[in-house]
């Protein structure tokens, strides 16, 4: 049986989804991930935090955009386990 766990923002900052403009996204709906793969970037006033997957799985959902400026507390991801 598979459990879905939320991936959320720890502070709040604008939400990247590739490490540049011009590179690919760290993960799409359906990527296999790792424990503390990267999945997004979360920048504060010019500082860029990691955002790390907290369990192995796969990404059953993103729910936001590239460039989207996120509160403390908002779900990014959803991660499936088995």
């Amino acid at each position: 049986m598979s459990k879905k766990i939320e991936v959320r923002a720890v502070m709040s900052g604008v939400f990247y989804r590739k490490p540049s403009p011009e590179e690919p996204t760290y993960v799409e709906v359906g990527t296999e991930v790792k424990k503390n793969q990267v999945l997004g970037l979360l920048e504060t006033m010019k500082v860029f935090q990691k955002v790390k997957c907290p369990v192995d799985g796969k990404v059953a959902e993103i729910l936001v955009e590239n460039e989207t400026p996120l509160k403390d507390g908002d779900i990014i991801f959803v991660i499936e386990t088995e």
